[in-house]
């Protein structure tokens, strides 16, 4: 495949909000196709993918939940058929889940496993044959910087545990991939501003978590989602090649978690 975006297509996994749709803005302007996937909204899927036509781009919306193997199957299928080979896939779509030792419970565990870490293996699974046919692929995960150790963050350490399990299976499935042509890195973000993280505070709330997490941070402000996005639009990049198996910490120089062995 020549390294040029304009015959790229992206699926973006919970491309209709927050980093996810940084993330296709920012592909679509440099002339990649995307297939935005959301699971609950579509009046936010469609109108990023009316913006994205509107500017001279190629757009659709997949609605699967990527926990079910069977609706991710049929989402690459249906990219596949309307906007043509899946050469990079963005997996974006998460969800977060606040328990302690004492709170934890199996139910919302398994929910959380389900999306954050099968539906990081449904994607690739989904796409892999066809980029291993083709000897081309560009795969980016979207981690969290709680999956490389201790936040100061408190109840989040069984989703820290999902995102540490994102980046183990990045390494993983880059040496398993690598001699195919296909790259598999990760974006690690820390605190950043989106839907997830301002949802349900109130203006105050928000305030002061901003105010907390900028102080721990080297460069003294939270993430946008243009930040992360730019990043995992460098890892997608077709002149990226030779960078793979990587986890990439975009956070700002966070100081608050404890990463040694």
């Amino acid at each position: 495949m020549s390294a040029n975006w304009s015959n790229q297509v992206a699926l973006i996994t919970g491309g209709a909000r927050g980093l996810g749709r940084a993330t296709a803005r920012q592909m679509a302007a440099k002339g990649a196709a995307i297939a935005i996937n959301y699971t609950s909204r579509p009046d936010a899927a469609e109108a990023l993918a009316t913006e994205l036509r509107a500017a001279g781009g190629r757009a659709i919306t997949v609605q699967a939940d990527v926990a079910d193997e069977a609706a991710v199957i049929a989402m690459v299928a249906r990219t596949e058929a309307e906007l043509g080979p899946v050469s990079i896939l963005v997996n974006n779509a998460g969800i977060a889940w606040a328990a302690t030792i004492d709170t934890w419970e199996p139910k919302g565990f398994a929910r959380l496993r389900a999306v954050n870490v099968d539906g990081t293996i449904h994607a690739i699974r989904a796409v892999v044959a066809g980029m291993r046919a083709r000897g081309y692929g560009r795969i980016v995960n979207i981690s969290s910087v709680a999956g490389f150790g201790t936040c100061g963050f408190p109840g989040n350490h069984f989703y820290a545990s999902t995102k540490a399990e994102v980046n183990i299976l990045t390494k993983r499935f880059a040496l398993e991939l690598g001699r195919h042509g296909i790259t598999v890195n990760a974006v690690a973000p820390g605190f950043t501003r989106t839907d997830m993280t301002e949802g349900g505070k109130t203006p105050e709330q928000w305030a002061e978590a901003e105010a907390g997490f900028a102080k721990v941070a080297i460069t003294g402000r939270v993430g946008e989602p243009d930040d992360i996005a730019r990043a995992v639009t460098f890892f997608a990049d077709p002149a990226a090649g030779w960078i793979t198996a990587q986890v990439l910490a975009v956070d700002g120089g966070r100081m608050d978690y404890i990463a040694h062995g």
